[in-house]
């Protein structure tokens, strides 16, 4: 399979946050989930992939061209869609189609328009007057309407009602019909990722935690409960995080084998949504900075 996104040992540095040895592999015709708390750095790899700034070392193909050496030819088909309005405020819909249409060689006035309706948009409003969620939707709406490779998508269903973030992840699935098309979708809403996403990388404190198939994840990991009269040093070791109430406990493990054999019936293991993997290990790396601090 070709890769349509390729990001090899991309470091960053600032000043009290750094991108360490960044890389993954997104292949054509596939939805990627890009995760991670807010601050872990999916902004600026994103900002790195479309050269908005520059990366100190490694390299970032896409089409299998080098980003820069070729950023003209690859903007041209890449649909990017950004976490903050950057169309001018003063500019109605209509006058900023006219600014944005001719830099694409693909653009589709047919397309346009049928998001348009699709959306409701205002073609006569300003920018300015539209709501956070109605400029995330015109965004979107200029993304796809040159029929592009590759989406970009930094957090679009952030400040979406529910039913229209359903709506999207619907049209994300049509589009992906066109087995030519790949989207890479940085979202903090796990369980929209949990509907659409073929592969997800997971990244926090500027390292990626796993780039991998969801499904593989989701079956490596599992969610245990039980009393917390069960748990010993040993057992312990079997979990990659352990959160304790007043219940009992729950944890994450990655080896499930080993916690059948040694609990049974006694403990209740659960298939784990994406959120369940990074709350607990956000929080098990969390806990190892603070015994470091410590030491």
């Amino acid at each position: 399979m070709t890769n349509i996104l390729a990001v090899k040992n991309v470091n960053k540095k600032y000043k009290d946050f750094s991108l360490k040895d960044i890389s993954f592999e997104l292949k054509q015709g596939y939805i990627m989930g890009f995760v991670g708390p807010n601050g872990a750095g999916k902004t600026t790899i994103i900002k790195l992939i479309m050269n908005l700034i520059k990366k100190d070392s490694g390299s970032i193909q896409i089409f299998g061209k080098d980003h820069i050496k070729n950023e003209k030819e690859i903007k041209d088909r890449i649909g990017f869609v950004y976490d903050e309005n950057c169309f001018y405020e003063d500019f109605k819909l209509h006058e900023i189609r006219k600014i944005i249409a001719p830099f694409y060689s693909k653009w589709n006035d047919e397309l346009f328009y049928k998001y348009i309706k699709q959306f409701d948009l205002p073609l006569d409003k300003k920018v300015k007057k539209l709501s956070k969620g109605m400029k995330m939707k015109f965004s979107i709406a200029m993304a796809l309407s040159h029929d592009p490779d590759l989406i970009i998508m930094d957090e679009p269903t952030a400040g979406l009602d529910p039913v229209f973030r359903a709506q999207l992840l619907e049209l994300l699935l049509e589009l992906m019909q066109n087995e030519n098309k790949s989207i890479f979708f940085s979202s903090h809403i796990t369980s929209d990722l949990d509907k659409i996403a073929d592969y997800i990388t997971f990244i926090q404190d500027g390292e990626i935690i796993f780039s991998r198939s969801k499904d593989e994840i989701i079956e490596t990991y599992a969610i245990v409960k039980g009393a917390n009269d069960l748990l010993n040093a040993d057992i312990k070791e079997s979990f990659v995080n352990i959160d304790h109430n007043s219940f009992g406990f729950e944890a994450l493990t990655v080896d499930i084998p080993s916690i059948q054999k040694k609990f049974g019936d006694s403990v209740i293991i659960e298939r784990p949504s994406l959120q369940d993997i990074m709350v607990h290990i956000n929080a098990a790396r969390r806990k190892a900075r603070n015994e470091q601090k410590h030491i």
